[in-house]
């Protein structure tokens, strides 16, 4: 049985992250990928033929790419190309539920795909996995998924391939952290909001960078505000504050709101409002925004779901406590 590689949520950092800020990011189980071979080549298997065959295509020419990048073992890597050849002539292709543009991390899946099936003296991805080794895995996943982006971080591939939560440190040490659930309380709920549109990161992240650049107010207010509540809110997330970490979000979700405006859709800002003005909820930005999914958190979601049903807005839960029965 082939592995699953998950989709991954950017929690914090998004934007942030380019100046030196921290970023927080978690696999996300509900969407995965994995490597499979068409109904041609296993008479058991039942797909979504055109999707296969599409995905056959596209990895052939990822392939290319990589015997060009990689063949001669550029960047210290060795790819067993001649394996992976024979398998795409058997119908390999990438098995993925994971939405493209969404900013979930489609590529980075499966680029960690293709390094674990076809990579020769890999990196293992343990729980306690050294800074050096997550180092090097993202200099190499980095050159790996820049065939998809043109250029990459190569955190998302990173997020895939080592399957905990990412803690990126100001300075560029990655470590594995856990989030202590515990401490959250009991009804606290973090969900995706589908936009309905599909987001595309490069024009958001280029529109962003040329406010920036001309305008020095703007530069004062991300440097000195931005960066520093992002920063906090993971700290505080990290060490289970709860009471800090909701009052840190919700100013998080206020700055976005008003300084943020054209990378979030149009048809959220009275949502987005909504949450600022009550306090039920808090929304903020999922990646770089533009489409694909926001944000949610909230103490009470079983008070917060009809909110969403109502206008006829898709929630995804990522993740929601459960309270334990008292023990007499």
């Amino acid at each position: 049985m082939s592995k699953m590689f998950y989709s991954k949520i950017i929690l914090f950092g998004e934007y942030g992250i380019i100046f030196d800020s921290m970023a927080l990011t978690i696999p996300f189980t509900h969407f995965h990928g994995e490597m499979s071979f068409s109904n041609k080549s296993n008479r058991f298997k039942y797909t979504d033929v055109d999707f296969a065959s599409g995905s056959n295509r596209m990895l052939s020419d990822y392939h290319r790419y990589l015997v060009r990048e990689f063949g001669d073992g550029k960047y210290g890597l060795r790819l067993d190309v001649e394996k992976m050849k024979k398998e795409l002539d058997r119908g390999l292709y990438f098995e993925s539920s994971i939405p493209q543009g969404y900013g979930l991390g489609s590529s980075g899946a499966l680029v960690a795909a293709v390094y674990d099936r076809y990579g020769n003296r890999r990196v293992r991805p343990t729980r306690t996995i050294s800074p050096a080794a997550t180092a090097r895995l993202k200099y190499l996943f980095a050159a790996m998924e820049s065939f998809f982006h043109g250029k990459s971080s190569g955190i998302d591939p990173l997020n895939a391939y080592i399957g905990y939560p990412l803690l990126i440190e100001a300075g560029g040490t990655i470590r594995t952290v856990a989030i202590p659930r515990k401490k959250l309380g009991a009804d606290t709920t973090i969900f995706l909001i589908n936009t309905g549109l599909p987001g595309k990161t490069q024009p958001m992240v280029s529109r962003f960078m040329e406010r920036y650049q001309k305008d020095e107010a703007y530069q004062k207010l991300i440097r000195e505000e931005y960066i520093s509540l992002t920063n906090e809110c993971i700290t505080q997330l990290l060490e289970g504050e709860t009471g800090k970490f909701f009052s840190l979000l919700g100013q998080l979700s206020a700055f976005q709101y008003e300084h943020f405006r054209p990378m979030i859709p149009e048809a959220f800002l009275d949502i987005w409002k909504q949450g600022i003005e009550t306090g039920q909820f808090t929304v903020k930005l999922c990646g770089s925004g533009g489409g694909g999914f926001l944000l949610g958190f909230t103490r009470n979601f079983a008070e917060v779901q009809p909110l969403f049903e109502t206008r006829n807005i898709d929630t995804v839960t990522v993740y929601k406590s459960c309270r334990r029965p008292e023990i007499r």
